[in-house]
């Protein structure tokens, strides 16, 4: 596995259409559960085209979100996240409002971030923080909302093909309420990273893996973003209109590994800004996530014990954003 200190290395280019792409208009509802279990097991990763969201709806949401970084400093400033203070990263709350990182560690070995960012929930309302979500331009809020409508459509669709791969019949809704059902929470983060002067240097994003349960992107024309497999980093080719979806820690938890966090990384260009829009879906701070029961078998024969340790995702996250954890964690 790489490190994070490693630098940007050469991309591995692939022939169009390797990354998965599946259609969830596709009227053999079959054939689109089995694409999705296949890519979230082989992969982690995939695309999905004709998702039900209006390309106005995510046009409105790349406008909005690009226009906020365009403001002065000072503007953005205002919705900065609370400073750290000497602390450790305590969970998923601290990460909301806007942080910058635009510093190159010229002439060294390790390679640093580029890229400012936003973080706010946007769902469930209980626990949305409008504090964090910009006055400016003014139609943000609306926008957001109707996106976070649309978003949570295309995210029961992709459960419940994940929870039938998982062969539980008629408990389609069995992943979703592994990890949180209808209380888990919804995180936008729009990434801009701006034209780097040395993109052999930085990451926008270097290799990781979501702790997220599931994580839906949006992401401009500009390509970055690159998935690893096969001991290869993989570009992940721009389609328009398509959502890139990523299976996160939590989902591998639920499976008890079944399916798999996809490792994956974001690189900067020299000449064109790249922006994108993540959804990362969590279970609530105080919720257990742990292997499904029904996917554990205790017999001799077809023995499942469970692979990973049941515990509050706020623990989880604490641990993994302060490295203590590795990726993966497997008990």
């Amino acid at each position: 596995m790489m490190a994070e200190t490693e630098q940007p290395a050469p991309t591995c280019t692939i022939a169009e259409g390797t990354v998965p792409t599946i259609d969830l208009r596709d009227p053999d509802e079959e054939k689109v559960t089995r694409s999705i279990t296949e890519a979230s097991r082989e992969w982690g990763f995939f695309q999905v085209v004709n998702h039900g969201i209006p390309t106005q709806v995510i046009k409105r949401l790349q406008a909005v979100g690009t226009d906020f970084f365009q403001l002065p400093q000072d503007e953005k400033q205002v919705y900065a996240k609370a400073k750290a203070k000497a602390k450790p990263l305590i969970d998923a709350n601290s990460i909301e409002g806007y942080a910058t990182n635009l510093q190159l560690m010229l002439g060294m070995k390790s390679s640093s971030s580029w890229g400012d960012h936003l973080f706010h929930r946007i769902w469930p309302p209980s626990r949305i923080n409008y504090h964090f979500w910009p006055k400016n331009p003014p139609s943000y809020r609306e926008v957001n909302e109707e996106y976070s409508k649309y978003v949570r459509e295309v995210a029961d669709k992709v459960f419940k093909s994940l929870s039938l791969g998982l062969g539980l019949g008629l408990e389609e809704n069995a992943l979703k309420e592994a990890v949180g059902g209808e209380e888990v929470e919804y995180l936008l983060k729009i990434n801009y990273y701006p034209p780097c002067p040395h993109p052999d240097l930085a990451f926008g994003v270097p290799p990781h893996t979501d702790l997220s349960a599931l994580t839906i992107l949006v992401p401009n024309d500009v390509p970055g973003l690159q998935v690893f497999k096969n001991d290869n980093w993989i570009d992940v080719p721009y389609i328009p209109n398509a959502l890139v979806i990523h299976i996160g820690d939590q989902i591998e938890v639920a499976s008890n590994g079944f399916y798999k966090a996809v490792l994956h990384r974001t690189r900067v260009n020299k000449e064109r800004a790249r922006l994108s829009w993540p959804v990362f879906l969590e279970p609530p701070p105080e919720f257990v996530v742990g292997p499904i029961p029904q996917l554990l078998n205790q017999d001799i024969i077809n023995n499942h014990p469970p692979k990973y340790k049941s515990e509050k995702f706020k623990d989880y996250a604490y641990c993994k954003l302060n490295s203590k954890l590795p990726q993966g964690h497997e008990t």
